[in-house]
Formats: structure tokens, sequence, C-alpha cells
């Protein structure tokens, strides 16, 4: 297993150039690549020839590589698998929009919530990630935003070439590794200066997680996946139900979006499933599933994120009609409650969150 030139503190990069007969001064010419997400040291222009090929022979630049890059069509959406350097795999997801660019990071290696629903915990938890790992999968894309082929930029801006908004959505449950995913929006902060406000956690219901939230006090925001207005749906397609009931969740996610008045993010997928006659009936997206949704948030300083699902072979459920997702929107907004659809990015690439990793596990 090679050694990884970003896991160096300054000390140790130096003494590694020095051992390898190099000047001092090279050791500061590397880390600023590095914190350019350089991919190999053959990025590295001012670096001589012959010291980029020893430096790739020994040692690998960061703690990801690229596995696989997949563009959307449209060029707002680049999906990357990486590969950690146990050989595990995660996805994180750069999303260039009118309000910035996005990227979406995993904050474990696999995930073990069991949600009946997603592709990412069908392989099982393998392990957390490191703040240095989360923290490379930002690297990752601003060298995409600065280096790749796609020169679509946020708001037509050709100099916007800087990640500008983190949400920890991808593979994994954040709160099961909140001191490193902690660790790693702190140095988010300090040293890439993104905002506290533009940065969203998301968790399926971690209620200690939350609370670990609130006594860090950093004002981000968060997003719970809700995905059902009552236990025992809920409990029917997410285990951690069983152990963290709504109330809790919704209790802890109150007073942490009241410490900060943020308002929170409901996430909801719409799922149907069919019948023994082949037709979709719909499972948690019931208009009367909509009303009891509406009574449990009604008051709440929040927004309902709609999302039809994404299909997963391994799966059995179906996404509903546009009419039944419109249908059910449109009960929560009559009833007061904030509501969008989000638009699915990336959806000629695979836009199901753990099923680039999934599939590549099957070759």
């Amino acid at each position: 297993m090679k050694p990884v030139l970003f896991s160096f503190n300054d000390a140790e990069l130096q003494k590694f150039v020095m051992d390898m007969g190099e000047p001092k001064f090279r050791a500061a010419q590397i880390r600023d690549w590095l914190q350019r997400g350089a991919p190999d040291a053959a990025s590295m222009k001012n670096l001589p020839a012959n010291l980029r090929e020893k430096l790739d022979l020994v040692a690998q630049t960061l703690p990801v590589k690229i596995v696989k890059k997949l563009q959307s069509g449209d060029g707002e959406t680049t999906k990357f698998l990486l590969e950690l350097n146990d050989a595990e795999q995660i996805e994180c997801v750069l999303m260039r929009t009118t309000y910035g660019n996005s990227v979406c990071v995993s904050s474990q290696a696999g995930c073990a919530m069991g949600c009946k629903f997603c592709a990412s915990t069908l392989l099982g938890l393998k392990r957390n990630l490191t703040p240095d790992e989360i923290y490379s999968q930002i690297l990752v894309a601003q060298w995409e935003l600065r280096n790749g082929d796609v020169k679509i930029r946020a708001n037509g801006d050709a100099n916007n070439n800087d990640v500008s908004h983190i949400v920890v959505m991808g593979t994994g449950e954040p709160l099961q590794n909140t001191e490193n995913v902690i660790g790693f929006l702190e140095r988010a902060n300090s040293e890439l200066n993104i905002s506290w406000r533009r940065m969203t956690v998301s968790t399926c219901g971690i209620v200690p997680g939350i609370y670990d939230l609130i006594k860090w006090g950093r004002p981000i925001n968060l997003a719970v996946s809700l995905h059902a207005p009552t236990d025992e749906l809920r409990s029917t397609i997410m285990p951690i139900n069983n152990k963290y009931k709504i109330a809790e969740v919704l209790t802890a996610a109150d007073e942490f979006t009241n410490l900060h008045n943020r308002q929170l993010m409901i996430e909801y997928i719409l799922l149907g499933k069919k019948d023994k006659n082949g037709e979709t009936i719909l499972y948690n997206c019931t208009p009367e599933y909509a009303e009891t949704l509406s009574k449990l948030l009604t008051g709440k300083n929040c927004m309902v994120n709609l999302i039809p699902w994404n299909a997963v072979d391994e799966r059995d459920f179906v996404s509903p009609s546009g009419n039944a997702v419109h249908r059910f929107q449109d009960i929560l907004i009559k009833n007061g409650i904030h509501t969008r659809i989000r638009r699915e990015r990336g959806t000629d690439i695979g836009s199901a969150c753990g099923q680039l990793r999934l599939n590549n596990k099957k070759d």
C-alpha cells in the first residue's frame, strides 16, 4: 500500500521529499498541488519530470482515487466512484447549479441502516471514513471544476471554479460517524472558506447524533430523512425507527433548528408498489398520508423535499406517477406546508445513491 502524501503533515512531507534526495522547498510545491486536488504527481507541472515519475511510483497523492467518472448529458452533474486505500469504494457527486457548485459527499463506506428502498445499504457497512477521506471528495470535485472537460459553470460564470456548497448525503449515515464528519466540516470552513450556512448534514434519525450537532453549535443545515408520517409505516421501510421514533427525531431536530433559526429540511421519498395485477399502488404517498404528514409538520419551521423514487433493481418498489406526486404536494401546500419536488439531476448516469458502487461490485 503506497503512502498518501495528503495525509502527511508538513514536517513528514518535507522528510519524505528530502529522503528522495530532493530539496526541502519541493514539499511546499507538492502541498500546494495536493490542496488543489491533484489526482497524481504527473499533474504537478512545476515539478521536474523525473520527480513526478518517482512520486507516482512510490506514493499516492490523495486518500481517494477515481475508479469511474460519469458525466450527465446536460453537463450539470458529475458522479465519481472513488476507491480508498484499502480498496473500499464510495461515491461523491458534483452538481453545477444556479446557486453555486454543490458536492454531495459520503461519510461511510457502505451503510448499516438497512432502509428498504436504498441501494447504499445492500452491501452493508464496511467502515467509517476519516476526515481526510471525506475532505478529499471535495478536492476531487474542485479539480474537476478547474480542469475537467465540462465548462458549464454556476450562474454562467466561467470563473466560478470553486465548490460553494456541501451536502453530507452520500453513502452512509453521517451521524454514525459524527466526530469525523464534524472534523471534515471544520476543515472545509477554515481551509476552503465554505460558510456554515452552505453545509447540510442529512440523517435518517440518529437522535444522539443530532444532540451532538447541537453541542457542537455550528449553524449548518439539518436534513431528516423521514419518508413516512407514522411510526407504523416508517418502521416497515426504515429499521432505525424501531429505536428512535418520529416524535423523538423531530423533537431533537426542532431543538437544533430553533437554536440556529434554520429551516429543517424533511426528505420524503415517494414510493409505489405493484399489486398482483401489475398495477401501481401508492405505498407512502396516498392523499391520506399527505394529510397525516401535514398535521405532523404544521407549525414547524420546515420544508418538505419530495423525491420520486429512483429505481434500484434489488428493491421491489416503483416510482409513483407524476399525477400522484403532484397530488401529494398539492395537499401539503393546501395545508400550509412549504414543499417542493426535488429536481432529479444526472438521471442518465444512475442517480440513485449507492447504485454506481453497487454495480461496480457486481462487475
